[in-house]
């Protein structure tokens, strides 16, 4: 059974985007915001640490972005959520959609229960998709340690397979066989650096209610017995003063050689000395990139911000080696 729009009610479309950390919803989502569409969105992110890193990783469009920090959208800032879309869905014939981005340790079922159990929300919205980006080298190892991504798969209408040329094609068969044992339905859409066509994704109106009740019977009572792995934490650190490039790439490389298996998500915002430009850092495990954004915008803080997510994470190690990258 799909959900269907009544025609007497304008409804905004929602697409919940999901996935593990790492796995690569931000750069989706940089590429729905950057096609040429000609469509409005509203976008809501929400992380895990105290500090906000994503909102930067964004790129710079018409869109509004609203963030959500240190807490779970499925759970501690969930009412956070609902008050969001309600502002939302009040501006009829302003927004074409809106677009969730949830944490990397999301379980999207309460998240989507929130389409149906908030009467504004589910009359003046509707829950048009749970799109899930897998990666395709560590989704096995994932779906093994962690019930949020094996949640995240389940609930899915869309997955879109990303990291593909990150694994053979015998591997990247044995992930799809695995994809398929916990979800038959959803569509897999294999691919690089998140390049899918967007209108695939958006306004589909790809969300199977009837299936959701299969697999869970009380998703409409609101009910919710969700809990996260709390071996799972987050160190947000920062630092006023520049950062010197050489002694930061070796203290980050060093972390993640040694420290590499249980940081799930490494991410950060960087000013280096006698740069102009806003540095991102990101990581999963001990596959790291970085490039540089743009420059730092108009009165915001030269200030640098990097989140770790993962297991057995030592703060006053971390907060020691991070500051003394800093330049006097």
């Amino acid at each position: 059974m799909s959900v269907t729009t009544s025609p007497a009610v304008s409804q905004i479309p929602v697409t919940v985007l999901t996935g593990y950390l790492g796995a690569g919803k931000t750069t989706l989502l940089n590429r729905i915001l950057s096609e040429s569409h000609g469509k409005k969105y509203a976008v809501v992110i929400n992380e895990f640490g105290e500090l906000g890193v994503d909102n930067d990783l964004v790129i710079d469009a018409d869109e509004e972005v609203f963030e959500m920090n240190n807490g779970c959208i499925c759970c501690t800032v969930r009412g956070d959520l609902i008050r969001i879309v309600n502002q939302l869905v009040k501006r009829k014939g302003q927004l074409d959609g809106i677009i969730i981005e949830t944490t990397g340790l999301a379980d999207p079922s309460p998240v989507a229960q929130t389409f149906f159990v908030d009467e504004q929300v589910k009359t003046r919205s509707r829950l048009d998709a749970i799109v899930t980006v897998v990666d395709a080298k560590h989704l096995l190892a994932r779906l093994a340690d962690s019930h949020e991504a094996e949640e995240q798969v389940a609930f899915a209408d869309v997955i879109v397979l990303n990291k593909t040329d990150l694994v053979t094609p015998e591997e990247l068969a044995v992930v799809e066989a695995r994809i398929r044992s916990i979800n038959h339905a959803a569509r897999i859409m294999p691919t690089q650096r998140a390049e899918v066509p967007i209108a695939d994704l958006l306004d589909r109106g790809s969300f199977d209610l009837g299936r959701i009740l299969e697999m869970e019977p009380d998703f409409l009572t609101g009910e919710d017995d969700h809990a996260h792995d709390d071996a799972v934490t987050s160190v947000s650190l920062t630092s006023d003063a520049p950062l010197d490039m050489q002694r930061f790439h070796q203290w980050i490389g060093d972390v993640l050689a040694e420290k590499g298996q249980d940081l799930l998500r490494t991410k950060g915002i960087l000013q280096f000395k006698d740069d102009n430009e806003r540095f991102a850092f990101q990581a999963v495990h001990m596959i790291a990139d970085g490039d540089y954004i743009g420059p730092w915008k108009a009165g915001d803080p030269r200030q640098s911000r990097i989140v770790f997510i993962g297991r057995e994470l030592n703060r006053p190690e971390l907060r020691r080696g991070f500051e003394a990258c800093a330049t006097a």
